[in-house]
């Protein structure tokens, strides 16, 4: 009988952010396949202790360890052995060995491994059939990182982590069935840089809940004060949010605010830095932290943007907006990967006028940003279901749902 090792680089639950939106979704399906084992990290105990409470009673067998590397010692750690920084920050001696013990039982016959950092623990000589889900080309994002800071004095961090781990990527999707992205964008980017066909390298897009996010849902409203809202969802200790946020707020916003001088913009999403908390200086922004559910959020803004400056696969901030049946205004980074149509179910521009311009457009026809909004939660329902998403994964592991 079939039995799945499920490798995961920050334990699913709960699904607040993009990748944990992904590694639920995909433990959900492979669930239905077969017995699941999952060997997981976390960030903190308090994640990993809401992740076993939730998961434990799902899985075969769960261990999870909390990453306890910093960035300095990992940093170190890859300059004195030639990895990427990125596999010395997700290593965990504990979890390994609970790893090979488990494999050492001889029940596990699939293994799946989520993101990148988790193929280093993936076994020499298995011989059943393993899929790795890089999600993006990690890679690339650092090579974006190194053409952004050229002038930084660390930019040479950046430049060798992209040639460590796009090596690090092609050796592993050489050696596995499979590998997967969450667009075909991001899996053709992945085909030419590492060769590989698209026998070896496919997409399997991400999907959302369309009941959960649905506009017609009864949701608590989170302001009273006046003036049409801007919101932007994410995780804020994530760089590529952090310089679209304060591009916003410092570029963008006073430009609406010439034309709606009571704009606001609601920076909305956990672990916000210094530097996005010291935002709230300028006029209309406002910064919450943490908040239980974004979908209030969403349903009380009158456009949700996402000038997102680099962005990789698929941005689950703007699916999930676009499930609200919400105007979007949106970079063509953060576009990219989501099957819609300019104009039709999203507005895109790219810089601070056109963004400025775009918003202002929305929040002057209210008819035509509710036309726009309900288009786009139709696409949403039409096009990026989860079940319709990773239905492909029983194929790939060649087990039947």
């Amino acid at each position: 009988m079939a039995e799945i090792l499920f490798l995961v680089h920050r334990a699913p639950w709960p699904p607040d952010r993009g990748d944990r939106i992904r590694s639920w979704h995909m433990f959900e399906a492979l669930v239905k396949l077969a017995p699941v084992h999952v060997a997981a990290l976390a960030d903190n105990a308090a994640d990993a202790a809401l992740a076993r409470d939730k998961m434990a009673p799902l899985c075969k067998s769960l261990a999870i360890e909390v990453r306890d590397v910093s960035r300095p010692v990992a940093l170190a750690q890859a300059l004195l052995h030639g990895e990427p920084v990125s596999n010395r920050l997700f290593r965990n001696l504990a979890l390994a060995h609970q790893i090979d013990d488990l494999l050492g039982e001889g029940k596990i016959s699939h293994i799946v491994a989520f993101s990148g950092q988790m193929a280093q623990y993936l076994p020499a000589g298995f011989t059943g059939r393993v899929i790795m889900d890089f999600v993006d080309v990690d890679s690339a994002k650092f090579a974006t990182y190194a053409e952004q800071d050229g002038r930084q004095p660390l930019n040479w961090i950046h430049r060798r982590e992209a040639k460590k781990l796009a090596a690090f990527e092609a050796d592993i999707a050489r050696e596995v069935d499979a590998s997967l992205f969450v667009s075909e964008a991001e899996a053709a980017l992945f085909r030419s840089r590492s060769g590989l066909g698209s026998d070896k390298v496919r997409a399997v897009e991400n999907g959302i809940d369309t009941a959960k996010f649905d506009p017609a849902l009864a949701l608590e409203p989170v302001t009273a004060e006046p003036g049409p809202l801007a919101v932007f969802t994410g995780q804020m200790d994530y760089r590529p949010n952090i310089d679209a946020v304060r591009w916003f707020a410092e570029d963008i916003l006073p430009l609406v605010r010439r034309r709606h001088p009571a704009a606001r913009f609601a920076i909305v999403g956990r672990a916000p830095t210094d530097e996005v908390r010291a935002l709230e200086k300028h006029a209309g922004v406002m910064v919450t932290g943490e908040v239980p559910d974004v979908r209030p959020w969403l349903a009380a803004a009158d456009a949700v943007v996402a000038p997102l400056l680099l962005a990789r696969g698929v941005q689950n901030k703007l699916l999930e907006a676009m499930a609200m049946a919400r105007p979007v205004a949106a970079s063509a980074a953060a576009a990219t990967g989501i099957d819609a149509v300019a104009g039709e179910h999203l507005v895109v521009a790219d810089d601070a006028q056109a963004m400025a311009a775009a918003v202002c457009t929305l929040f002057d026809d209210r008819n035509a940003a509710a036309t726009m909004g309900a288009a786009a939660r139709a696409r949403m329902i039409e096009r990026y279901g989860w079940d319709a998403r990773l239905a492909p994964l029983g194929q790939l592991l060649g087990i039947a749902a």
